[in-house]
C-alpha cells in the first residue's frame, strides 16, 4: 500500500483555505502535508485573501507541525520562523519515494532558478499559483496552484500523490489536472 501526500502552495494568510485545506488532510489519510511557501502573509502584488488572519493561520498549521514538509516562498520572512512551530526557511527539500522508484522530487517554491537535476527529476513548486502537471525538457513538473489566491482562471486547488499519480484537485474533488509517473 502506497503512502498518500498532499501538497499546497500559497495560502498568503488565508485562515479560510488552511482550514479548507486540514479537511482535506484529514479526509485523505495523507501521511504527510507538503507546503511548498508562501504560508502567512499575502504579499504586496496580491489582494487580501478571503478570511486573512496570518495570527489564525500560523496557529492551525502549528496544529500539524508533526506531518509538515515545508520550503520558503518568496513572502516568507524570519518572523514568521518566530510563530511557526516547523522549519519554514530552506529554500528546497529533496524527497525519495519508494512509490516514484526512487525518482528524486525536487521541492521548492518557484521563484528562484532550478539548480542543475537529472532528466526524470520531479520537480514540485508553488508560486504562479496556477497548476500544472507535465512532462517538459526530460522533467517532471508539478504546481499544485494555490489554495487561497488561484490565477488564470483557475479555482483554488491542491495535489495529492497516491499510487504514482499526481491529481490536481479543487476544494469540490474535482480533477483539474492529473499525471502517472
Amino acid at each position: 500500500m502506497s503512502m498518500i501526500y498532499l501538497f499546497a502552495s500559497d495560502i498568503h494568510g488565508s485562515a479560510y483555505a488552511m482550514h479548507k485545506l486540514l479537511e482535506v488532510f484529514q479526509s485523505s489519510k495523507a501521511s504527510k502535508l507538503i507546503l511548498l511557501g508562501d504560508l502567512l502573509y499575502h504579499g504586496p502584488r496580491n489582494d487580501l485573501p478571503y478570511e486573512y488572519n496570518p495570527k489564525e493561520t500560523s496557529r492551525l498549521q502549528n496544529s500539524v507541525k508533526e506531518s509538515l514538509i515545508c520550503v520558503k516562498g518568496n513572502c516568507e520572512a524570519d518572523v514568521d520562523q518566530m510563530v511557526l512551530e516547523f522549519p519554514v526557511l530552506s529554500d528546497s527539500a529533496i524527497m525519495y519515494l519508494e512509490q516514484l522508484e526512487g525518482r528524486m522530487m525536487y521541492l521548492h517554491h518557484g521563484h528562484k532558478p532550478l539548480p542543475p537535476l537529472s532528466a526524470g527529476t520531479i520537480v514540485v513548486s508553488g508560486h504562479t499559483h496556477i497548476p500544472v502537471a507535465e512532462g517538459k525538457d526530460g522533467l517532471i513538473f508539478i504546481n499544485p496552484g494555490s489554495v487561497a489566491i488561484p490565477k488564470d482562471g483557475y479555482p483554488a486547488t491542491y495535489c495529492i500523490l497516491e499510487n504514482r499519480t499526481f491529481r490536481i484537485l479543487d476544494f469540490s474533488g474535482t480533477v483539474i489536472k492529473s499525471l502517472t509517473i
